[in-house]
């Protein structure tokens, strides 16, 4: 158990920061593995919502082959599970450094996970900075 989490909480949770771990610190592409076919995604850089784990997949690429990752926090989780579906949110600090200059990122980020042959697996993603802060585009 991880702070007051069950057994359950602490797998979506653990499911949740190996999905970042992979985009920050391992190979982008292994993100399929996390996204549900279906999965819908909404940022603060784009107008249009990203559907599908293809559209998301790529999103998530062009972002790791733009930016150097330094630093990568996920604070303050909190996890709701009910039934085979949670939402999982949390605050998110970033530092990077994109197109040779040094970019630091706080916000917060809302996962929503479905279980399927026992795996829990991203259906929807919202984040965005906190409110007044600017996210480069």
């Amino acid at each position: 158990m991880i702070g007051g989490m069950n057994d359950i909480e602490t797998e979506v949770w653990r499911t949740v920061q190996a999905l970042n771990r992979t985009w920050t610190e391992g190979n982008v592409d292994d993100l399929e593995a996390f996204f549900h076919p279906d999965i819908v995604v909404v940022t603060p850089t784009e107008r249009e919502r990203l559907e599908g784990r293809e559209a998301c997949v790529a999103a998530w690429r062009r972002f790791v082959n733009a930016a150097t990752i330094r630093i990568w926090k996920e604070i303050d989780p909190a996890v709701r599970v009910h039934g085979d579906a949670a939402v999982v949110t949390y605050y998110y600090e970033l530092s990077c450094e994109i197109e040779g200059r040094e970019v630091s990122m706080a916000g917060r980020d809302m996962f929503f996970l479905v279980r399927e042959d026992g795996r829990w697996l991203t259906v929807a993603d919202q984040f965005s900075g906190f409110p007044g802060s600017d996210v480069p585009g």
